[in-house]
């Protein structure tokens, strides 16, 4: 099934179900109204969403209205934690290995939507934008076992991770849609997802006129169930703990295009303020799997889209 957020002036939203190719959605409210009640309690809850989820892809939902993801807030506006995947080497799927670098914990206490700007007031030097898969959880024990820690993950995420030099760090953006692992099919496979992430530019009003850069910012998938099972290494993990997408790489991204240096970041040098930075990952059915990321890059000024 999967999963958004419609904004209702609350922090935390209200959750609806939506249909397979993104053009119906319906108000999951007489289940439960947020996101984080469903992974508190998921097995009671999941299988009446799934029904809903299955009602809906029917075309029999009474109540069902059109998917709007301007509307649409994170999946999980906040949550207990947030932790990048330990940086990997050109090509290499962080989480690799046995004995892995403990991950990155990153603020959690306000996520962007798909459609927010992230705003970078008085910033002089280009953002860096890295795009990829992350993971929700369930409770997860203490020393979990990667098996153990794969059984957990509820729900996979698109993410914009974005950063500036000197550790600075703005709020992390998901795409629209929370999808459960079977919803993936054969592109959820021993706890990475194998799909392809799609990054462009469109130019904003600084930028070089008419230049559109479509290229492949997306990392490879992490190893989810190496990554939490290292999580859970010292500590339990808590249902709505999110994982990944993996930090900042030690080698070049393999792109589609030439590759970029990881000095500046993927795209660095490219990102000029009013520039929105779309992301997506298809399906093989050519479907788009979690719904587009299209950030306004505000490095000056308000934001567009966000009070």
């Amino acid at each position: 099934m999967k999963l958004a957020t419609y904004r209702d002036g609350s922090r935390d939203g209200q959750l609806v179900v939506v249909s397979r190719d993104l053009a119906l959605a319906h108000y999951a409210s007489g289940i439960a109204t947020r996101l984080q009640q469903v992974l508190d309690d998921w097995n009671f809850l999941s299988p009446q969403l799934e029904d809903l989820a299955a009602t809906l892809h029917g075309g029999k939902a009474r109540h069902a209205f059109a998917f709007d993801p301007a509307r649409c807030m994170a999946p999980l506006p906040r949550a207990y934690q947030w932790a990048l995947g330990p940086g990997a080497a050109a090509g290499t799927p962080c989480g690799t290995g046995s004995h892995l670098p403990w991950p990155t914990q990153r603020a959690s206490d306000d996520f962007l939507g798909p459609q927010d700007d992230v705003l970078l007031p008085g910033a002089t030097t280009p953002p860096v934008l890295q795009a990829g898969f992350a993971v929700v959880t369930g409770d997860l024990p203490l020393g979990a076992t990667p098996a153990q820690a794969l059984e957990r993950v509820r729900l996979v995420l698109l993410a914009h991770v974005w950063s500036l030099p000197g550790g600075v760090q703005p709020a992390g953006a998901f795409a629209p849609l929370a999808v459960t692992p079977d919803e993936l099919g054969e592109a959820w496979r021993e706890g990475r997802v194998l799909l392809d992430v799609r990054t462009r530019r469109e130019a904003g009003a600084t930028g070089p006129a008419g230049d559109v850069s479509p290229a492949h910012f997306g990392q490879p998938s992490p190893d989810f169930a190496a990554l939490l099972a290292t999580l859970s290494r010292v500590r339990s993990v808590r249902a709505g703990s999110i994982i990944g997408p993996c930090a900042e790489p030690t080698g070049p991204h393999p792109t589609t295009a030439p590759a970029i240096d990881p000095a500046s970041g993927p795209g660095a040098r490219a990102w000029h303020d009013g520039d929105i930075a779309h992301s997506e990952a298809t399906g093989p059915d050519g479907l788009s799997v979690f719904g587009a990321l299209a950030q306004r890059v505000a490095l000056a000024g308000e934001p567009a889209t966000r009070a």
